[in-house]
């Protein structure tokens, strides 16, 4: 067995959220939870080794991300080809607290054949499922989304139980980052519409929120680069037009403001769910959908965002 099986885990970063949240970011420490530490590429070499791809650090260096992109998927929703960063972004998040222990925490895009075998590649390896749903209504092909949790000494130990389950699906090798180039979108207006300034990763423009005052889960706490923020993701589709997609993190008292913000600007609702067991607080993820005029829709999503305790991650 790989890692010791333990009943949490969270990512509020679908689809790709970028590294860049939280890259110097350091969030409010919850009182009592132990801090992660900060670490080195080096110090992550066994997981990188193990997943055959390295990651970059974000969260003030205590977080090591790394992205699986599936980009060997063709997979359309309402029309909109879906782009990898938009939606389709697997990844996995580790960081090392004093005490020696290792978390990793993470989201696996899988299609609906690769799903059972994903599974039972995590449970072998001790890792937990914490969720399985959908980030988006109608696509073709089927795919789920299943984020998991790992704690241990030996973060390698991890990153092997991760690679078996990936071997099981069709994800590919890692490849080169390509220049991003342009986005054909008003993205100045889209800044001043959500109050931050937006990030190009790879032809998506993305923003991520953390929440003030932090998070954690079994008494460590969790930088936003693990995946427990609000991320929005613009697609442009031409004409100004962008599909959006992406991850309100709420607790119980934003999720009704957030929704009824999203539906007044004519942004559909995909899933609310939680990604973990026992994070403190305790979260609700909410997954979105439109594809309309961008500064529009970043104005709505202004306004739900709004609804939350949360400030600018990046």
């Amino acid at each position: 067995m790989g890692a010791a099986i333990v009943l949490g885990g969270c990512s509020g970063n679908n689809a790709g959220q970028p590294p860049a949240a939280g890259g110097g970011q350091s969030m409010a420490a919850q009182p009592g939870a132990s801090q992660p530490v900060q670490s080195s590429e080096a110090d992550w070499k066994p997981v990188a080794d193990a997943l055959g791809r390295s990651g970059q650090l974000a969260s003030a260096n205590t977080v090591y991300r790394v992205s699986f992109p599936r980009r060997d998927l063709s997979v359309a929703s309402q029309g909109v080809p879906v782009k990898a960063g938009l939606a389709l972004g697997s990844y996995a998040a580790f960081a090392r607290y004093g005490n020696g222990t290792t978390m990793a925490m993470g989201d696996l895009v899988v299609t609906e054949e690769e799903l059972p075998k994903v599974t039972d590649a995590l449970q072998q390896n001790g890792i937990a499922q914490t969720a399985v749903h959908k980030h988006l209504l109608e696509h073709t092909p089927p795919v789920w989304w299943t984020h998991f949790d790992a704690e241990g000494a030996d973060p390698g130990a991890i990153a092997r139980g991760l690679k078996a389950a990936l071997d099981t699906t069709d994800t590919p090798p890692a490849a080169p980052a390509a220049p991003p180039g342009p986005i054909d979108l008003g993205t100045a207006a889209i800044d001043t519409a959500l109050g931050a300034k937006g990030t190009n990763d790879g032809g998506i423009y993305k923003f991520t929120f953390a929440r003030n005052g932090g998070v954690s889960m079994h008494g460590m706490a969790l930088p936003p680069a693990m995946g427990v923020t609000t991320a929005l993701n613009f697609q442009p589709t031409g004409g100004g037009k962008a599909a959006i997609n992406g991850d309100f993190a709420m607790t119980a008292d934003e999720v009704q403001k957030v929704i009824q913000a999203l539906r007044a600007g004519g942004i559909d609702i995909v899933e609310l769910h939680n990604h973990a067991f026992d994070d403190d607080p305790r979260l609700f993820y909410m997954h979105f959908w439109a594809n309309d005029d961008a500064a529009k829709l970043a104005q709505a999503l202004h306004t739900a965002v709004a609804a939350q305790n949360v400030a600018p991650a990046s």
